[in-house]
C-alpha cells in the first residue's frame, strides 16, 4: 500500500486523488441569479446532504486562482438559489452549462435549457430535471488559506421540493425512474447500476 502526506502535494495532485477516490459523487445542477438579473447555472459534484431536520443541503463551490465562482458570489448575494438533480435525460444540457461565461451570460440560454418559476424563491429553476429544491442560504464559509481561500462552503436549507409526479409514490421516491448520474474523474460519469440490499444490524 503507498502511502502519501497530502502537504506535500500539489493541489492539482490532492484534487486527483480525491475525485479518484471519492466516486461515485451525486451532481447538483445549481440556478442562481446575479444582482443585475442574469439566470446562472452550473454543476457540482461536491453536493451532498447536511441534514433532514431541518432539511439542508451543502455545495462546496471551488474557486479558481482564489476568484470566487459566478454561483458563490449570487448566492452570497441572494441568498437563494436552486439545485436540481442531474440524469440520464439532461446531464448532456448540463454538462454544457460547465462552459466559462463571462458573468453577463447566461449558461440557462447558451445550453437551452427551459426556465420554470420558482415558489418560495425568486430564482428560477428548468424544466429538463426531474427534482428540483429551490433553497435559501443558511450559512456559507470561505474555506483554505485565510489571505487566499480556496472554496466557498455553501449550506442551503430547502423551503420548496418539485418532483416529477410518476417518481413518487408513498413519500419515497423511484431511483430507476430518476437515473440519477453521477461524477467519477476525467470526464467520466456513472449510472445507477444494479441495486442491492442489505439489511441493518438490530
Amino acid at each position: 500500500m503507498i502511502s502519501i502526506d497530502p502537504s506535500k502535494n500539489t493541489e492539482r495532485e490532492n484534487y486527483k486523488f480525491l475525485i479518484g477516490s471519492i466516486i461515485p459523487r451525486p451532481i447538483a445542477f445549481v440556478t442562481s441569479l446575479s444582482k443585475q438579473g442574469v439566470l446562472n447555472g452550473a454543476p457540482f459534484s461536491y453536493f451532498n446532504i447536511v441534514s433532514a431536520n431541518p432539511p439542508l443541503i451543502s455545495l462546496a463551490i471551488q474557486r479558481s486562482g482564489g476568484r470566487q465562482k459566478d454561483t458563490a458570489r449570487n448566492i452570497i448575494d441572494l441568498k437563494e438559489f436552486v439545485v436540481h438533480i442531474v440524469d440520464e435525460h439532461n446531464v448532456e444540457l448540463i454538462n454544457k452549462t460547465a462552459a466559462s461565461l463571462p458573468p453577463d451570460q447566461s449558461e440557462i440560454e447558451l445550453a437551452q435549457l427551459t426556465p420554470v418559476k420558482s415558489v418560495k424563491v425568486s430564482t428560477p429553476g428548468v424544466k429538463e430535471a426531474k427534482i428540483r429544491m429551490e433553497c435559501r442560504l443558511e450559512h456559507s464559509l470561505e474555506v483554505g488559506v485565510e489571505d487566499s481561500p480556496g472554496c466557498d462552503f455553501i449550506i442551503g436549507r430547502i423551503v420548496q421540493y418539485h418532483i416529477e409526479s410518476d417518481l413518487y409514490e408513498s413519500g419515497r421516491i423511484d431511483p430507476k425512474g430518476l437515473a440519477a448520474v453521477s461524477r467519477l474523474a476525467g470526464n467520466n460519469y456513472a449510472k445507477i447500476g444494479e441495486i442491492f440490499e442489505i439489511e441493518r444490524p438490530q
